[in-house]
């Protein structure tokens, strides 16, 4: 990889990310608008007193339904993430381990110049970490028991500071805004999947011949393509849009392991927690599928991510772990040769 300046990528991914929010919007639109064209065109010839689509309704009324839904799940996805891994807030820390966690993350958060987040602790033995929130100000950090257990100050430091790597680069708030439009394409697809094949009687009425006894020619064969393709986007919306959701969660990892460096001066701390944490054998059961792609290691077992490739490429949550630790040691190798943390990513 070329030589980049660390806030040149960021600014790079920050440009990335809203083309993605853009593709993922010109999909709801296209979903709603483009069903309102073919309907348009089906029924323009159509007698006097048939229906004519002249309204477009259903674009109008699936981008409303689907703003509002992502809209409200962005405001309430870091509480139903919370919820759903059964975290509990840390207040007042009682054993030596958490008053240690309390501790690194006042220290980084100090050294990032973000505001404290509120600190969770997910009840589960597997060593996993992960940030939420929809900005700085209203940023939550969570830790499994299990990564208190395993890991030392050291590498408590380099996972926090990754942790808060996320937030001050906005990571939180644009994968939660994009776990809820992946949410959303979702919920359209099964919508209208379900109206192409059990709309029933309005369906038939629209195909009969009272409604302008078909279509033939060049508009035919228009009205033709375009429902092909819109159903075709209806089926694929889902997948794509996941995997565009993965391909942006990928490539903000690389960059908040070089900031946690950042913060840290420590890098090959990061890079010894990012191991002990692959090499941990059981999932972690808290954190489902929706969220996997919030947490420091992919916490669904993690196959994918000792593999590079193709396949790997498309379907993990996060890089490939060994890609990861070898840049980590890399840069505290720098490090240690020239006294300065390198700012390449």
């Amino acid at each position: 990889m070329s030589a980049t300046n660390l806030f040149e990528q960021q600014r790079a991914n920050r440009r990335r990310s809203a083309i993605l929010v853009a593709i993922f919007l010109l999909f709801f639109a296209w979903i709603g608008f483009g069903g309102d064209i073919i309907f348009n065109l089906y029924t323009a010839d159509a007698p006097p007193g048939s229906y004519h689509h002249m309204i477009p309704w259903l674009g109008i009324g699936a981008t409303m339904l689907a703003a509002g839904v992502a809209w409200h799940s962005w405001k309430n996805g870091a509480k139903q993430v919370l919820w759903a891994t059964g975290a509990w807030e840390l207040i007042e820390a009682s054993r030596p381990e958490e008053k240690v966690l309390v501790n690194v993350v006042e220290e980084m958060a100090i050294a990032s110049g973000v505001p404290r987040p509120t600190i969770w602790i997910v009840p589960d033995k597997d060593p996993n970490a992960f940030a939420t929130g929809i900005d700085v100000n209203r940023a939550h950090l969570a830790v499994t028991e299990g990564l208190l257990d395993r890991l030392n100050r050291d590498q408590l430091q380099g996972v926090v500071a990754h942790e808060i790597a996320h937030i001050r680069n906005h990571d939180v708030k644009l994968m939660t805004l994009l776990a809820a439009l992946v949410g959303v394409m979702a919920l359209m697809a099964e919508g209208t999947s379900r109206f192409i094949w059990y709309g029933g009687g309005r369906g038939r009425r629209i195909s009969g011949k009272s409604s302008g006894g078909g279509k033939k020619g060049g508009a035919g064969a228009l009205i033709f393509i375009l429902l092909a393709l819109w159903i075709i986007s209806v089926i694929l919306a889902p997948i794509v849009s996941r995997l565009l959701a993965l391909g942006v969660s990928r490539k903000r990892e690389l960059l908040a392991d070089a900031t946690a460096a950042q913060f840290t001066r420590n890098p090959a701390a990061l890079a010894s927690a990012l191991r002990t944490i692959e090499d941990a054998s059981e999932p972690t059961k808290s954190i489902k599928r929706g969220t996997a792609h919030l947490c420091i290691a992919d916490p669904l077992g993690r196959r994918l991510t000792q593999k590079q490739g193709m396949l790997a490429n498309l379907l993990a949550t996060h890089p490939p772990m060994a890609l990861r630790v070898a840049r980590l040691k890399a840069m505290a190798y720098q490090y240690e040769r020239t006294g300065v943390i390198p700012e390449e990513v």
